[in-house]
């Protein structure tokens, strides 16, 4: 049993399970929309459907990242302690593990309904190919907030089955944020990036232009945010909520300076951890109540 809970916490630790609450609190935010305001019923199925196709969906996309870069990730000393450069992991099982979660997210999908069905292989496309990107162009962050951005409008589209402008404006939120942080991780790898020809804006920019394009992105999400708090009409819970986000994506640029990289991880996860979950819940409190 102990050889069994051991596995399962190394695929585990492979997909960086925890990072889940960067684009889940935005499904969770897109479902509640679509039941609420589009008067839908609230189903159990259709709602564990929506938070398997997440996690299968999430998962595929990192085991693949991680079986493509494993050259890479072995070179670097910030990642030479991952699952499969270190041997934990074989690059075969990766490749496999990535396969069953790609099958059984677009199973899933099937028994959502046909235009979710149609979408998740363009979802997949998505997310998969955000793992090449870096080798050909620094706007491998926007394709990564390209695919976190799918979370709400994905779980809005499994309820209603059609698109609306105000889980869109949710997803575009999505999209600015993931893509500002994810510039603000990749200054930890500056130096290896162009030693090695790979791209990101650190790498084409340089540290201080980075953040400059980082803060700009950020600046959109919080806009996005604005803008859907007036679409929607929400009260006064809501605008608490996107205070609290807006405040959050301030302060993690307090923390990271051009000098001064050592807050990179606080900044990246536990920031934007809270300022998801914080925003989910009082976004969904509002739509409520």
């Amino acid at each position: 049993m102990s050889t069994v809970i051991r596995r399962f916490t190394d695929y585990l630790s492979l997909i960086k399970f925890s990072h889940t609450v960067f684009a889940l609190p935005f499904a969770l935010i897109g479902f509640t929309l679509a039941v609420v305001y589009e008067q839908q019923s609230f189903e159990w199925h259709l709602f564990l459907k929506m938070l398997l196709c997440m996690v299968f969906a999430r998962t595929a996309a990192m085991a693949f990242n991680r079986y493509l870069d494993r050259r890479f990730d072995a070179m670097n000393p910030r990642t030479a302690k991952r699952e499969i450069p270190a041997g934990v992991i074989k690059p075969t099982q990766a490749l496999i593990f990535t396969i069953v979660n790609c099958a059984l997210f677009v199973l899933t999908t099937w028994f959502i309904n046909t235009l979710v069905f149609y979408l998740s292989f363009v979802a997949l496309f998505v997310i998969l190919f955000y793992s090449y990107t870096k080798r050909f162009t620094a706007l491998c962050h926007i394709v990564l907030g390209v695919g976190l951005s799918l979370s709400p409008i994905g779980a809005y589209l499994a309820v209603t089955g059609y698109f609306k402008l105000l889980p869109l404006l949710f997803s575009f939120a999505v999209l600015t944020w993931v893509s500002g942080f994810d510039i603000i991780y990749a200054l930890q790898d500056e130096q290896f990036d162009k030693s090695q020809d790979l791209h990101s804006i650190p790498a084409a920019l340089g540290t201080k232009n980075a953040l400059m394009v980082s803060n700009i992105l950020h600046v959109c999400s919080a806009a996005f945010i604005l803008a859907a708090g007036y679409a929607g009409q929400f009260g006064w819970i809501y605008w608490i909520g996107a205070a609290i986000y807006c405040g959050l994506l301030v302060y993690q640029h307090m923390l990271v300076k051009p000098n001064d990289l050592s807050k990179v991880n606080i900044a990246f996860g536990n920031t934007n951890g809270i300022a998801s979950i914080i925003f989910a819940v009082f976004t969904i409190l509002s739509i409520l109540l």
